[in-house]
């Protein structure tokens, strides 16, 4: 006769590998989105694929395979971060997008009014992504997707001059040095995945320039080794919607690029980001030291990452120049 324990370690065992295969299902990522470009009569509608980038990017992160798992407090879930973390990572990228959305594509000039339903799209993706309870951060992003669709809609309307988006220079050097301050902020936390003395130049280049309280001249930085993983899946997430909306970017705003000759710098942009992308073989994220005998997962990410940095740099000095 079976001994009763067995069957409820036998049960146990099975629920848990359901689980363990049931969240690798969840953790397949998504493929990346390419632009879409609405024709009117004039020409393609500037502003759609940008805008419609955007909306496909959270629409994808809503509806992948388990959905946005970010706030689910059951298992397998809630045991699973390195999905999270890309979710989060794509979802401040989105936050940038909507937010220059709001403040710079749509509007003329600096005293004009901002477009309404951008402005309550934006207010919505601000929403805490780990919230579960109400409001839910899937509700508030769904709404925002209403929201964005309502402003795609009116703006691609011909007879509705009330929606703009305007492809300029100066607007797009403002969206870039939002990209630039999350990329180089993400390649200083992948880099500190095996610990660096870094040294403070928080002043440098200003002699008159003041901070509010006393910093050590340098100090050790280094990830916890249990933030590892989430640091690059953030990075892996962040890369992903940021190559979404370089693609949308490229056909927007083609005639500002090609005027200033800056098409190469945003491909070049768009071939970094793609690296990012590549499978990741190893079943974890590995952080073996810089030259050592095991590789180093954060690292590689930081040179990709760094490398797309560096050419959004170049792009905006060309965006800059007259």
């Amino acid at each position: 006769m079976e001994l009763p324990w067995k069957r409820v370690v036998a049960g146990v065992a099975a629920i848990g590998l359901v689980g363990y295969l049931v969240s690798v299902w969840w953790s397949v990522e998504p493929d990346t989105i390419e632009p879409e470009v609405l024709a009117s009569d004039n020409g393609a509608v500037v502003g759609y694929a940008t805008t419609s980038s955007l909306i496909n990017t959270l629409e994808t992160l809503l509806d992948k395979q388990g959905g946005w798992l970010s706030n689910d407090m059951m298992p397998p879930s809630v045991m699973m971060d390195n999905m999270p973390a890309f979710e989060f990572g794509a979802l401040e990228q989105t936050r940038d997008l909507a937010l220059v959305m709001r403040k710079e594509f749509s509007r003329s000039q600096s005293q004009s009014t901002a477009d309404p339903d951008l402005l309550k799209a934006h207010t919505k993706l601000n929403i805490g992504h780990t919230s579960w309870l109400v409001p839910s951060a899937e509700g508030e992003y769904r709404d925002a997707v209403k929201l964005l669709k309502l402003y795609r809609a009116r703006m691609a309307d011909t007879q509705n001059p009330d929606a703009q988006f305007y492809a300029r220079a100066d607007n797009l050097n403002e969206w870039l040095k939002e990209v630039q301050k999350r990329l180089g902020s993400l390649s200083q936390r992948l880099s500190a995945s095996v610990g660096q003395d870094r040294l403070n130049t928080d002043l440098a280049g200003d002699s008159a320039a003041r901070q509010s309280t006393p910093a050590f001249s340098s100090q050790e930085v280094k990830t916890s080794w249990w933030e590892i993983d989430d640091v690059f899946y953030e990075s892996r997430g962040a890369a992903w919607a940021l190559l979404n909306f370089m693609r949308a970017i490229e056909v927007d705003f083609a005639d500002v690029l090609k005027k200033k000759n800056a098409e190469v710098s945003l491909r070049q942009i768009i071939r970094e980001l793609e690296s990012t992308q590549q499978t990741v073989w190893s079943p974890m994220v590995l952080n073996g030291s810089g030259f050592g005998l095991v590789a180093n997962h954060s690292l590689v990410m930081a040179n990709y990452i760094s490398r797309a940095n560096a050419a959004v740099i170049d792009l905006t000095n060309l965006l800059s120049q007259g």
